[in-house]
């Protein structure tokens, strides 16, 4: 199994998402249109299950228990949810079998690209808005999503581990359409393994919220879920404006209806740490874990 190597602080890598940022910022302070929100800088989220919409079919979630408690492993789903369809409930079974026993692999853990929405799972992102396109640069394995503004998918799109993705304002609100989001071995939608089809079509609305409304919500999901230690990167001192991520899922091959998920962030406390993953066998840089290799001399 791949681990990610969890390491330091990366200047050189820093140093260029700087030089991007500039760019991003000079580019809103020109050419942005005053009415539209500026979603721009660093957020991050404090626990990783989706939370629940306030109306309609929501997200799978962790099973239940006879007791009403909810099951202890976190990678165990709810198959009896009636938003699968029957082949998707035994995917999602077998899935949490194989959890509290063997064990299973995602594309975290074998460094394979992570699609939306499981990529809404990283605790760090940054979102860079210019004038015609928007940049969410997500901290793990540096990974980034590209959206263009104010236009339509090619008639034919070629599928990608992020799909094809196009953008537009509707007053303060950012939607954005994606299409052809390629699956692999490792590929789902959630941490219970539900999978996904060619046929997934993902529809992203951001909008910033009040500050109170924001802390709500993180403190909801955190009595549920748990706050995630490793990674926890919100600032508690920051008392601006939260963003609230709403997100609708439509795959007829897999579910049986839509259904729709929210994510929110708060200031992002930084700065980011380096997290690259890549094949070896030690998690390094975690205790008692073999040092990091160094070299001696330089390469070059």
């Amino acid at each position: 199994m791949r681990k990610p190597l969890a390491g330091g602080i990366c200047l050189a890598c820093l140093a260029g998402l700087a030089g991007i940022v500039s760019v991003a910022v000079e580019a809103n302070a020109t050419d942005a249109n005053p009415s539209i929100p500026d979603l721009s800088g660093l957020w991050g989220r404090s626990s990783i299950p989706y939370e629940r919409p306030s109306s309609g079919p929501g997200p799978l979630e962790r099973l239940r228990l006879p007791s009403g408690a909810r099951a202890r492993n976190s990678q165990l789903g709810d198959y009896t949810d009636p938003i699968l369809r029957s082949e998707t409930a035994q995917s999602v079974k077998h899935f949490g079998e194989l959890a509290q026993t063997v064990g299973v692999s995602d594309a975290e853990t074998e460094c394979w690209p992570e699609s939306p929405p499981y990529i809404f799972r990283i605790q760090e992102t940054q979102i860079i808005q210019q004038r015609d396109r928007i940049l969410i640069i997500y901290s793990y394995s540096n990974q980034i999503r590209r959206i263009r503004l104010n236009q339509s998918h090619p008639e034919h799109v070629t599928s990608s581990w992020s799909g094809d993705s196009v953008g537009h304002f509707e007053g303060d609100t950012l939607v954005i359409d994606t299409v052809g989001i390629k699956a692999g071995p490792y590929s789902m939608l959630d941490r219970y393994g539900t999978p996904y089809s060619d046929a997934l079509h993902l529809v992203e609305r951001f909008r910033l919220i009040g500050h109170d409304e924001a802390e709500a919500a993180m403190t909801k999901n955190e009595k549920e879920y748990g706050r995630v230690q490793v990674g926890y990167a919100v600032d508690p001192n920051y008392k601006g404006p939260g963003l609230q991520l709403q997100f609708t899922v439509e795959d007829p091959k897999t579910f049986t209806m839509p259904w729709s998920g929210v994510v929110t962030y708060r200031r992002n406390i930084g700065p980011w740490p380096e997290r690259v993953c890549a094949e070896n066998v030690h998690n390094f840089g975690v205790i008692d874990d073999p040092k990091l290799p160094t070299a001696d001399k330089l390469d070059f």
